[in-house]
């Protein structure tokens, strides 16, 4: 499959008609990290590597508004609207740290969110040095800036006897731990639990699961996406279909038959790993495109996700 090469411009596109109501029982996974070279200087995470002349997209779908990047303000609120319109209340940004790049860009991300009426949670992920004490200083960083709901990736990697000691002591808000292991989360003292990963879990383990989240007083915040496929970013050649959105409605389907609390989106933008429901343009070669999905081809097809997400959102809130 040929690559495509990298343009740098962005268009605005029209989220559609007015947008339903937001639910706070549904929330998705947001990444900020974006750059280009008519917005940065550079560009990042849209390339493949280093020394590629010209770059070419990390993904093997291409977004309907172009590379773009998430410092853009005119971007990240026509996303936020989006994100608004899917019915989706909460935003789950990646943040690395602090000065980190999606540090620098959450100001801007929050004023955004708050124009839509969204509210912003934290992706809490690994970065270099973390520990239980560093995040509890991120928390208390991240709570002046309004935020209250922590979803921490790659949790079980410090020590449960950490986690309850500092959950023990936070108030005013909720953590959530990844992991499919409800003992696990209620052994570090976290209010909840989510999944995030759409290749390994099906919809179908979510009842299961949140059963036992519920039997040790846990939220259960499962994770639903269309589909998975990294091969263009990584070595990883395992792929998870899309089936024409067969895929996502399953995950919808289980989420909703356990009772979920809160149904995690993975995810608005992550391209890298083809979980993307950002909208993607039609096919051509060497890139997929959203086209089958529930019958949709065309420009009707590039946002036959978030507009899926509506429905299931809709429901979700009955």
């Amino acid at each position: 499959m040929a690559c495509l090469a990298l343009t740098g411009g962005a268009r605005a596109l029209d989220s559609g008609p007015s947008a339903p109501a937001t639910s706070s029982k549904v929330g998705i996974f947001y990444y900020p990290w974006f750059a280009t070279p008519a917005h940065d200087g550079h560009f990042a995470h849209w390339h493949t590597g280093p020394g590629l002349a010209p770059p070419r997209l990390a993904s093997g779908f291409y977004p309907a508004r172009g590379t773009y990047s998430s410092a853009d303000a005119l971007v990240v609120d026509a996303q936020m609207r989006e994100i608004a319109g899917a019915g989706v209340g909460t935003v789950i940004t990646s943040w690395w740290g602090r000065g980190s790049l999606e540090d620098d860009r959450l100001p801007g991300l929050l004023a955004a969110a708050d124009r839509w009426g969204l509210a912003v949670a934290a992706h809490l992920e690994p970065y270099a040095g973390r520990t239980v004490a560093s995040t509890e200083v991120d928390i208390a960083y991240l709570r002046a800036q309004g935020i209250s709901d922590f979803y921490v990736w790659s949790s079980l990697a410090l020590p449960d006897a950490e986690w309850a000691a500092l959950n023990g002591r936070l108030e005013g808000v909720r953590t959530f731990a990844n992991t499919n292991l409800p003992g696990r989360a209620a052994a570090g003292g976290f209010d909840g639990l989510y999944t995030y990963d759409v290749l390994l879990f099906r919809g179908i383990l979510f009842p299961r699961l949140c059963g036992q989240a519920r039997s040790l007083g846990l939220l259960c915040a499962p994770s639903v996406g269309p589909g998975y496929d990294a091969r263009r970013a990584t070595a990883d050649q395992r792929v998870r279909s899309r089936k024409d959105g067969a895929t996502y409605d399953s995950m919808w389907r289980g989420a909703i038959r356990a009772g979920a609390d809160i149904v995690t989106v993975t995810s608005y933008n992550e391209w890298h790993e083809g979980t993307q429901i950002e909208p993607a343009r039609g096919c051509g070669p060497g890139w997929e495109c959203y086209d089958g999905a529930w019958g949709l081809r065309g420009r009707a097809a590039e946002t036959a996700y978030l507009d899926r997400t509506a429905y299931w959102a809709g429901r979700l809130s009955r």
